[in-house]
């Protein structure tokens, strides 16, 4: 039976990826100490699928309460499994607005915690391809400089762009660019997996999503856009937009498309590789045109406010091109759109929503 090393394993990537590599017969070893609960209090807790996975997966799935910052303790957890055939690295802290509150924690967490894993890999596993869950807030605010058009629904890039067919490629500059505090520490991690790939010859992978989103999300305010959304519809609580007339556009990826891609990656993994990955020209919305759609697969208005003043290094206009991972991997397909993953969201979460109010 084969090993897999999963960390945030309670997490929205983490528990699909759970889920999937134990339904083909894995062994899954989590490492996840609900910092979800830290960064964005009580209702972002993923106690409860840890919970669900463990009772789902009796035998099959173990976890660590290890915080990856304890590079000792990470290291006790391979030690521990000895051979482990593959790592996906999902743990992050994922906030704009919460890293600038503490960047020490922050880089801790996002740099710190990826070096710590990379070190582990290395020492006790070096040829078990590491996948890693980056992000598009790598090229910081670089993309709100493309040519945008506004309609009365949502920002779009100029027809005559190369990015407005397909998205933006890997080939956008990460430099000279406004990151943010979380971007800025998500640089640091992705570099460094590639550089391990490139340097050391490891089989690492760079995942850069758009929003990774589906119905295990434990949404909150300050993350989690599309499950955060459908709970405010469904529980009657305000909805906060900041700037952009609430036009901005994002690609939406179904977390059980982005691990069928991890899949695909592991199984023929190409050391120190770089892809976009969203739900690309496939899947995507703007605040707007989710709020509507909120709404109407819920049956109830939706209470929003707007806040002109928007969120530092926020995008404006975000469609991930991921051309290049179907080439590189052309089984992959996406299947799930931007209504999917709503209705999905509502479904599976309604009944716990319902008993919270």
């Amino acid at each position: 039976m084969k090993t897999l090393i999963v960390t945030g394993a309670a997490g929205l990537v983490g528990s699909e990826t759970v889920r999937h590599f134990c339904a083909k017969g894995w062994r899954c070893i989590g490492i996840d100490n609900d910092m979800r609960r830290y960064f964005f209090g009580a209702e972002a807790s993923t106690r409860w699928l840890l919970e669900r996975l463990l009772a789902e997966f009796p035998g099959q799935f173990t976890s660590n309460a290890v915080d990856i910052r304890d590079f000792p303790a990470v290291c006790k957890v391979f030690e521990a499994e000895g051979q482990v055939d593959l790592v996906v690295h999902t743990a992050a802290q994922p906030s704009h607005d919460w890293a600038a509150r503490e960047p020490f924690t922050d880089f801790g967490v996002n740099a710190q915690g990826t070096l710590n894993m990379l070190e582990a890999v290395r020492k006790f596993a070096p040829k078990a391809p590491f996948i890693f869950t980056s992000t598009n807030k790598v090229y910081g605010d670089t993309p709100n400089r493309l040519p945008l058009v506004e309609t009365p629904t949502r920002w779009e890039c100029d027809p005559s762009h190369p990015y407005a067919a397909k998205g933006i490629d890997e080939t956008m500059s990460i430099d000279q660019t406004k990151h943010s505090i979380f971007g800025a520490s998500k640089v640091a991690a992705d570099v460094m997996v590639q550089e391990y790939g490139r340097y050391f010859g490891m089989n690492t992978g760079v995942f850069r999503g758009g929003c990774l989103t589906g119905p295990r999300h434990s949404g909150a305010e300050l993350h989690g856009f599309l499950a955060y959304l459908m709970k405010c519809a469904v529980t009657g609580r305000t909805y906060h937009i900041f700037g952009y007339k609430g036009k901005q556009v994002r690609d939406n990826i179904h977390s059980s498309d982005l691990v069928n891609a991890f899949e695909q990656f592991a199984a023929a993994p190409r050391p120190g590789e770089v892809y976009n990955m969203g739900g690309s020209r496939f899947s995507n919305c703007s605040m707007m045109e989710a709020i509507a759609l909120c709404e109407e697969i819920s049956g109830r208005k939706m209470h929003t406010d707007y806040t002109e003043t928007n969120r530092i290094g926020d995008h404006i206009w975000w469609i991930s091109d991921v051309s290049k991972f179907a080439s590189h991997y052309p089984s992959w397909r996406l299947t799930k759109t931007v209504r999917d993953i709503l209705t999905e969201i509502h479904e599976y979460n309604l009944p716990k929503w319902k008993a919270e109010t």
